[in-house]
C-alpha cells in the first residue's frame, strides 16, 4: 500500500477487523478516502448492530459474527488493537500476502505533509497520567497539542480533523505498537515493564519487544527508566536515527543525560549546556499531584519528552501545576479519625499496586478481583513491612491470601466471601476496624474489577461512597 494520499485509496479493497472505539473511525476514514471497505466483527450484539447500521448507511459492508474469514479481494487489513495476532483472519492474510495495520499505523500513514510531531509514551503502568502531564506541559509552552491514542481520543480523528497541532502527546499500548511497523516518533518513553497481557503476546519477551518498537526511528530522545533495566535494554536494541540520545529518568540524583530529583527539586542534566557540570531546575516535587514516588517518575518522563521537544523549564513547572490527575489514581477520599482513605482502583495489576503501596508507610490494604493469571508473591513480600492489615474481596482473593500467608503471616487478614453491592461497604468497615491513627486505608486491588463491578471506575466510586457513609 502507498503512503496514503487519496489517489492511493480510490477503489482499494480494505477489510477493517473489529468495530468498537478504533474500528468505526477507521472504516469511516477509509470510506471517505474512496476505499471499498468491509468490516468484519466477531460479535453480533445490540451495540454491534447499531454501529453496523451507521456504517452501512454510508455504504460500508459489515459482516457480523464472523471475524475469522478473509473477505475476497482484500488488499489490506486494518485491525482493532485488541485482536490477537494468532487469529485465523491474520493467518489467512499472511498466506495471501495481505499486510495488516493497526489504527495507529493507519493514522501514521494518513498524516498530512508537515503534520505534527508525535511524542510517544508506553509502559505497563502510568501511560495515561504521563501523556496527560506531557500535554499539560506542552500547552503551558504555548504549543497546540492534544493527548491522544490509547487514552480514548482517536489518533485518526486527530490526524484527519480540521484542528492543526504542533505536536501530539500519544499514549500507545503494546497491542497498538504490535500493529504499527512504520511508526517513527520524534521522541518516545517506555516508563516501566512488568508482566501484563501475556495471554495476548504469548511471552514476556514478545511483550517487551512490542513495547520496544516505540523507540524505532526516534530522532531526538529515547527516554528510559534507570530503575527498570529492561527499559534501558530496549533503548540499546532500538534502531534509531543518527544522533538520537538515550535519556534516563531517576528518583535519585541524576547523572549527565538524565533527569532526576535533588533536595525536593526536579532537575534536568540532559538538555542543558555542559551537562557534566550543570543542572536546570524544572519544578518542585510539591508541584506534582499526587507526589507519590511512581507519579514523580511519570512527571520526570513527561518532562524529558517535553525538554526533548525544546520546551523551556518554566513550562514544565507551569504544566505540572496545572495538571489534575484522573479519578481513581491514588485519589485522597477523606480523613476519618486520623486515618487517610485513598482510592487507587486504577491499580488493576500487581506492578501498579506495588507502586501504590510503596507511597505509604503503614497501610490497611483492600485488594482482590480478577487476577488475569498474575501471581502475588513478589508484591506481598515487597509490601509486607508496610501492612497493618488486609481486607480481601473478589473472585481470586484466595491467591492474595495465600501469598500473605507465605510472606506476611503476622498481618491480620479479613477474607470477604460476598460479591454483592454491599461488599465494598463491609470491606471499608473492616479496614477501619484494623486501622490506627496515621495509617492509610488503600484500595489498590492489584486485580481487574469485572467480577464485581462494571469497571475500575465503578469500583472506586463504591469505595468512595462507602468511606462517605462511614464518615456520616
Amino acid at each position: 500500500m502507498g503512503s496514503g494520499q487519496v489517489t492511493d485509496w480510490q477503489g482499494k479493497h480494505v477489510t477493517v477487523a473489529g468495530l468498537g472505539v478504533s474500528g468505526v473511525p477507521a472504516a469511516r476514514a477509509l470510506h471517505g478516502l474512496g476505499a471499498k471497505v468491509t468490516v468484519v466483527n466477531d460479535g453480533d450484539d445490540a451495540r454491534a448492530r447499531e454501529q453496523a447500521a451507521e456504517l452501512e448507511a454510508l455504504g460500508v459492508t459489515v459482516r457480523l459474527g464472523d471475524g475469522d474469514t478473509l473477505p475476497d479481494g482484500t488488499e489490506l487489513i486494518v485491525t482493532a488493537p485488541g485482536w490477537k495476532p494468532d487469529k485465523p483472519l491474520f493467518a489467512a492474510a499472511d498466506a495471501a500476502g495481505v499486510p495488516v495495520w493497526g489504527d495507529v499505523e493507519l493514522a501514521w500513514r494518513l498524516r498530512k505533509p508537515g503534520a505534527a510531531d508525535w511524542l510517544a509514551v508506553t509502559g505497563t503502568n502510568g501511560k495515561t497520567t504521563t501523556v496527560q502531564m506531557l500535554a499539560s506541559i506542552l500547552e503551558a509552552a504555548g504549543l497546540r497539542t492534544a493527548a491522544v491514542g490509547n487514552i480514548g481520543v482517536s489518533l485518526l480523528d486527530a490526524v484527519l480533523g480540521d484542528e492543526e497541532y504542533d505536536v501530539l502527546a500519544v499514549e500507545l499500548s503494546s497491542y497498538q505498537l504490535h500493529w504499527a511497523p512504520s511508526l517513527r516518533a520524534h521522541s518516545a518513553a517506555v516508563l516501566n515493564l512488568a508482566p501484563d497481557h501475556l495471554d495476548w503476546h504469548g511471552s514476556m519477551e514478545a511483550y517487551a519487544k512490542d513495547k520496544g518498537r516505540i523507540y524505532d526511528g526516534n530522532r531526538i530522545a529515547c527516554v528510559y527508566n534507570t530503575a527498570d533495566k529492561a527499559t534501558e535494554d530496549l533503548v540499546r536494541e532500538a534502531d534509531v536515527e543518527e544522533g538520537c540520545r538515550a535519556i534516563g529518568f531517576t528518583l535519585g540524583t541524576p547523572g549527565p543525560s538524565q533527569l532526576g530529583v535533588v533536595e525536593g527539586i526536579l532537575v534536568d542534566r540532559a538538555f542543558v549546556e555542559n551537562r557534566h557540570k550543570n543542572a536546570q531546575e524544572l519544578a518542585e516535587v510539591a508541584d506534582v499531584k499526587p507526589a507519590a514516588p511512581h507519579n514523580i517518575a511519570n512527571a520526570l518522563a513527561a518532562a524529558a519528552l517535553a525538554r526533548a521537544y525544546g520546551v523551556p523549564a518554566g513550562a514544565v513547572r507551569d504544566g505540572l501545576r496545572a495538571f489534575t490527575p484522573d479519578a481513581h489514581r491514588i485519589a485522597h477520599v477523606a480523613d476519618l479519625d486520623g486515618v487517610a482513605y485513598v482510592d487507587d482502583s486504577k491499580a488493576t495489576n500487581t506492578h501498579a499496586a506495588q507502586a501504590s503501596l510503596a507511597a505509604y508507610d503503614s497501610v490497611v490494604w483492600i485488594a482482590g478481583g480478577l487476577a488475569k493469571g498474575a501471581t502475588f508473591d513478589e508484591l506481598v513480600a515487597d509490601a509486607a513491612k508496610r501492612l497493618r492489615g488486609a481486607v480481601l474481596i473478589g473472585r481470586d482473593r484466595e491467591l492474595i491470601r495465600e501469598a500473605l500467608a507465605r510472606h506476611a503471616p503476622e498481618v491480620p487478614v479479613v477474607d470477604l466471601g460476598r460479591t454483592d453491592t454491599g461488599a465494598m461497604l463491609e470491606a471499608v468497615q473492616e479496614a477501619r476496624r484494623l486501622a490506627r491513627p496515621g495509617d492509610t486505608v488503600l484500595l489498590a486491588p492489584a486485580c481487574a474489577s469485572m467480577d464485581m463491578f462494571a469497571n475500575y471506575n465503578k469500583r472506586g466510586d463504591a469505595f468512595a461512597q462507602a468511606v462517605r457513609e462511614l464518615g456520616a
